[in-house]
């Protein structure tokens, strides 16, 4: 429901006219409006100490151009903006529903089809916004409106041009909300970079603030409860069976550990979540270790915070090449020492302060324990069933670990030789065999270790006209020729581990051709692929 507008607002902004408020906060002030054709749409318009910096109106016209490509279901479709307008704006698609906070505010915590069909309705969103590239970074009730038509979330990825602009987010400040924020969000900005895994652990805060009326990690202030985010256990109490495993894995302090929005998406579908503990997500931090890793469930990658750059080759034309997928920080022990920390936060906005984690865990890093190993200081061992291999596979998906892709049908690997114009299959030893999956999206370029005769190589789709096509080495550039998608079988290779079915958006699936003993590539309709591949871990690249 909209209000009036105020004495001094302005009735016109461009092709638009101002017909009433929405809202306001520290970003901005949000206006309902009428296009030309006299169609409802929602108007954030940009507080002027903002608009008078050149720094965010460049940072704001490259965060709405990637806005812009998100596909509209289950978030609010970005139709317009104007950076360089004085004051700049951005016009978005008008949801007619309240937000998720009016609705648990009005009416109570949500049950059953209703609380099942938000948390599916944001991954749903999550899934998109980050398969486009972009991060939401202040993902919160507030940003989850309940339409008629299902679950709409808004304001994703703009919150980076505020965030990242220094003259008005000071050293001390961030852009976000508390309770919502992931742990590393606390860290120094130099330290931490942000990835799609916060938008994960901020979605698991939203679906449990869903079901029971309050934030898992609530505490009587904004130090308690970033406190709480760093060193205690979610309470997840209201939380449905179904959800709980999810809700868990997605809270995890270490954003290595948690699933991608499209894993999520499938364990809430498909009802596959994982075995997790049934203590909560992560112990108290000890003063010598950090917590013990739960398993996380295998899938497809995070998504970079922004697309990789690199060279365009000259028959596979493309913007950008490939860069290793992000790291999760490492943690920070030291929590003994936490009471006697003075913690000082400012909150400004909705934002709260980037050294707070370095206050309230003392500073020094501190690796994770072996898997199976008790904590110190946690009052009982972890759980003795090793999380390692799907820990593994995960930091495959993600770019972080080297690998072997092996094609089980055949119990071989593949292999690029410096020698060699083809893709080939092998043992599996040396460095040719071994290959690095950079995600991009949803979609990974696939680097060799070894390289090709030119250097360093990935692999892409050769067409030759009338003469089929190959898998060969190519220059690291982001194309339609290298850029693929792996598809789960739903299958276990000899190792049991997941199999895939590789495929290439612009000509089809990756297959073995036993005549030919090599790679080729074709559209199969609605045949099932004959060659699967699974990934086999070569440890840190």
């Amino acid at each position: 429901m909209s209000m009036p507008l105020r004495p001094g607002d302005q009735d016109r902004l461009g092709r638009y006219e101002l017909v009433g408020r929405l809202g306001s906060g520290g970003m901005g002030t949000v206006f309902l409006g009428l296009d030309p054709s006299e169609r409802q749409v929602a108007i954030k318009v940009v507080r002027p100490e903002f608009a008078n910096d050149a720094e965010f109106r460049a940072r704001f016209r490259s965060e709405v151009n990637r806005a812009r490509q998100v596909p509209s279901f289950s978030t609010a479709e970005v139709l317009d903006a104007d950076p360089d307008h004085d004051p700049p704006y951005l016009v978005v698609e008008y949801v007619d529903g309240p937000s998720l906070a009016v609705v648990i505010r009005e009416r109570g915590p949500l049950t059953g089809s209703a609380l099942h069909s938000v948390a599916v309705g944001i991954a749903t969103a999550l899934t998109a916004i980050h398969g486009a590239g972009v991060i939401h970074r202040d993902l919160k009730p507030g940003n989850v409106l309940v339409a008629p038509g299902g679950i709409k979330v808004i304001d994703f990825g703009i919150a980076r041009a505020f965030e990242a602009t220094s003259r008005h987010t000071q050293t001390d400040q961030m852009v976000g909300t508390v309770a919502y924020m992931a742990p590393e969000r606390f860290e120094p900005a130099h330290q931490a970079q942000v990835t799609p895994a916060a938008d994960v652990f901020a979605w698991g805060a939203v679906v449990a603030y869903a079901a029971s009326g309050r934030t898992p990690f609530d505490g009587d202030s904004a130090a308690s409860t970033a406190m709480r985010i760093l060193t205690q256990p979610p309470d997840l109490s209201g939380l449905p069976p179904s959800l709980r495993a999810p809700v868990e894995l997605a809270l995890a302090k270490d954003p290595r550990d948690r699933p991608t929005a499209r894993e999520l998406l499938d364990m809430l579908l498909g009802g596959n979540a994982p075995t997790v503990p049934s203590r909560a997500v992560e112990p108290r931090l000890s003063a010598d270790a950090g917590p013990a890793r739960p398993p996380v469930a295998a899938g497809l990658a995070s998504v970079p915070a922004s697309p990789p750059a690199g060279p365009a080759g000259p028959s596979f034309a493309g913007p950008a090449g490939p860069s290793a997928g992000p790291a999760g920080p490492r943690r920070r022990g030291s929590a003994g020492r936490i009471a006697a920390v003075t913690v000082v936060v400012a909150v400004v906005l909705a934002g709260v302060g980037f050294g707070l984690r370095d206050r309230l865990t003392g500073g020094s890093p501190a690796a994770p324990p072996a898997s199976g190993a008790p904590v110190a200081g946690a009052g009982s061992p972890a759980p003795q069933r090793s999380a390692r291999p799907l820990a593994d596979h995960a930091a495959i998906l993600r770019g972080t670990h080297r690998t072997l892709i092996h094609i089980p049908e055949i119990d071989r690997d593949l292999a690029l030789d410096t020698n060699s114009a083809e893709v080939e299959a092998s043992d599996g030893t040396g460095a040719k065999s071994q290959f690095l999956l950079v995600p991009y999206g949803v979609d990974y370029v696939i680097k060799s270790l070894r390289g090709g005769p030119g250097g360093q190589a990935c692999l892409g789709v050769r067409i030759v006209p009338d003469g089929g096509s190959s898998v060969v080495p190519t220059e690291c550039a982001q194309t339609k020729a290298t850029l693929f998608t792996l598809v789960p079988t739903r299958r276990k290779d000899e190792k049991r581990r997941p199999t895939y079915y590789l495929r290439n958006e612009a000509y089809g699936f990756v297959q073995w051709s036993t005549e030919r003993k090599a790679l080729f590539v074709e559209e199969i309709g609605d045949a099932p692929p004959l060659t699967s591949f699974s990934f086999v871990d070569r440890g840190l690249a």
